[in-house]
């Protein structure tokens, strides 16, 4: 790990040149090249608080150079300026490795006003990221207020502080944990060419809930450690999990439906939509049939395959013993399950449920799996999950 984080200090350690403007507008920064070496689905957060800094850790997927971050106002209701985004390595917690913090630029300028409803991207740090980086990006809005953007359920230690704090490479001033990101919801970098990358269209599941946090043990976490250890054009990985989401309705956080071009179709680079969700469109009682939830699959299917990319279904996973499963949700979920397997819909296929059921009791999950709510999977059970993708199918044919 030592090793690896090394050439990442002499990357960020490449002073680039920074322009004097006070300000740029969002529009001024064009969209990257690159892929996606993380992200993280936005939904709306309580009221934005002027004068604070975030100091947000995040863990890369593929390497590469020139990296980018997008901040993300989509769900604020008026204009966010950001006067002050830094961009350096973890030494621990708060704390930034030596030499590594350097400011990020917008359209040449230190300072951006990203317009209610938008994302925007920084301009490139020079030099080279290697992959699986714990990379940390410090940010100040002067005069935040109003709904803030961010994912709530990061499953991450980041931290936050009153005044601006961002230069600081010390861990002294910030002394305001957090579990959340702000502002933030994806980073790119160049890779070489014909790299790719895989987007986790899910929620809580893949969002890595009554996983260990800290620890990097998401479902997609362990797929992006497969991918980097196999010979593979798909490298990065973006985790668009959100705790309670569903495909059909809003929710905590857009339908999955709604949020597709945004948190998907839109992230550079992305080449494959990795499809894992239902359980909780199921769950709910609303009166959601089979034939509604695959519906919904086939509409994001037809939009996936419209902007040239592959999709990959995964079977909806046991959950009896949770507080809402009954035997009329369960038959709904083995129709669904049996659509995924034998429909024809997808252009490939993960049977989770396969990975996590019990042979005892196909409806629940296998205790040794189980995070202890009958619904989430524990570590062993994410890393099964990862371990059953087949690496190959996320290289799909996507000339559509």
């Amino acid at each position: 790990m030592r090793a690896a984080l090394l050439p990442a200090v002499v990357l960020l350690t490449v002073v680039a040149c920074q322009s004097q403007a006070a300000e740029a507008p969002a529009e001024a920064t064009a969209e990257p090249s690159g892929v996606v070496t993380w992200a993280a689905s936005a939904d709306r957060m309580a009221d934005g608080v002027a004068g604070r800094s975030y100091r947000l850790v995040v863990h890369t997927s593929v390497g590469g150079t020139g990296v980018r971050v997008r901040l993300s106002n989509a769900f604020g209701d008026r204009p966010l300026t950001l006067d002050s985004v830094y961009a350096g390595l973890q030494k621990q917690r708060a704390e930034l490795r030596p030499g590594s913090n350097r400011r990020l630029t917008f359209g040449g300028a230190r300072t951006v006003t990203v317009p209610a409803g938008h994302t925007v991207w920084s301009d490139p740090l020079p030099g080279r990221l290697p992959a699986a980086t714990d990379l940390v990006v410090s940010l100040h809005s002067p005069d935040a207020g109003g709904p803030a953007s961010g994912h709530w359920m990061a499953l991450q230690s980041s931290y936050a502080t009153q005044g601006d704090h961002t230069a600081e490479e010390s861990g002294a001033a910030w002394t305001i944990p957090t579990g959340s990101w702000f502002y933030l919801d994806a980073v790119s970098v160049r890779a070489p060419a014909g790299t790719g990358a895989v987007a986790a269209l899910g929620d809580s599941i893949t969002d890595g809930w009554q996983s260990t946090a800290d620890l990097n043990r998401r479902w997609p976490d362990y797929l992006a450690r497969r991918l980097q250890r196999t010979d593979t054009a798909v490298k990065g990985v973006a985790n668009e999990g959100i705790s309670g989401n569903k495909v059909l309705a809003d929710g905590p956080g857009p339908s999955a439906l709604n949020r597709l071009e945004r948190d998907v179709l839109s992230q550079p680079g992305v080449r494959t939509v990795f499809l894992f969700q239902g359980v909780n469109d199921i769950k709910a009682h609303t009166g959601v049939t089979a034939d509604d939830l695959i519906d919904g699959y086939r509409g994001i299917v037809e939009r996936a395959h419209a902007a040239g990319k592959c999709v990959v279904g995964a079977t909806v996973g046991p959950f009896k013993g949770w507080h809402e499963w009954d035997p009329a949700a369960e038959a709904v979920r083995q129709e669904v399950n049996t659509f995924i397997r034998t429909g024809g819909l997808f252009d490939a296929v993960t049977d989770f449920d396969r990975v996590l059921r019990s042979p005892y009791d196909p409806a629940r999950m296998l205790p040794a799996l189980d995070g202890g709510d009958h619904i989430h999977p524990n570590d062993k059970g994410m890393q099964a999950m990862a371990d059953a993708v087949d690496l190959t199918a996320l290289d799909c044919d996507s000339d559509r």
